[in-house]
């Protein structure tokens, strides 16, 4: 039985690792499609957006019935738990990664955001694409270093987060009012994938560990 168990567990953290990856391809490829004006590549994020949650869905099934039948303990329960918790927020990244893709297929064939603003998006996007890619290595290998690059990253991306409001909102800003919305809102979703991502690093790190990291004050 505790052969069995064991091989659970390990089922559990290789759903979570599949599940992140198809985040990675998602954000991947929202980026690109809100980028480029690429509606192609949008409906494809938009379409496959029910994959992962039909993945998170299944993992969450095999959590609980292991909850149900195997009664863990200690760390193992830690594990399990975790993976819950785990599965909820790469669904929301992948619904962060939809809404970006939605973006690009409403506005197409235009850009989704004004000229002086598609360098911070660039490198919104870009940033997001390294932390779900770090994030999948992270749930593979448990290394705690990564989990501390994820957190620096989304401090660059908080400060660029903030950049676009300073933007939208200063004297010189010149975009419509739909521009001020998908600006805001784009920018929203791009520091709300990384918030999800940076829950995840620290669940990681605390099962690795045992230590939880308390951001500061």
């Amino acid at each position: 039985m505790r052969e069995v168990f064991q091989q659970e567990l390990a089922e559990v953290q290789e759903r979570l690792v599949e599940i992140a990856t198809l985040v990675a391809v998602s954000i991947q490829n929202a980026t690109q499609a809100f980028n480029e004006s690429n509606v192609s590549l949008a409906e494809t994020v938009i379409a496959d957006d029910d994959k992962i949650d039909l993945a998170a869905l299944e993992l969450d099934e095999l959590a609980i019935n292991i909850l149900a039948r195997q009664q863990p303990v200690a760390r193992d329960l830690r594990i399990v738990v975790s993976a819950l918790r785990i599965s909820a927020s790469l669904e929301r990244m992948g619904d962060m990664s939809e809404h970006i893709a939605q973006l690009a297929r409403y506005r197409f064939p235009d850009k989704v955001v004004p000229k002086s603003l598609r360098g911070t998006f660039q490198e919104l996007g870009a940033l997001d694409v390294a932390i779900a890619n770090k994030l999948v290595e992270l749930l593979k290998t448990e290394d705690v270093r990564l989990a501390e690059e994820i957190r620096n990253d989304d401090d660059r991306i908080d400060e660029l987060h903030l950049s676009v409001f300073d933007k939208v909102l200063g004297e010189t800003w010149k975009g419509a009012a739909i521009d001020t919305v998908d600006s805001t809102l784009a920018s929203r979703y791009h520091e709300r994938f990384a918030d999800h991502a940076v829950s995840i690093a620290k669940k990681v790190q605390y099962l690795a560990t045992g230590d939880w990291v308390v951001a500061p004050s």
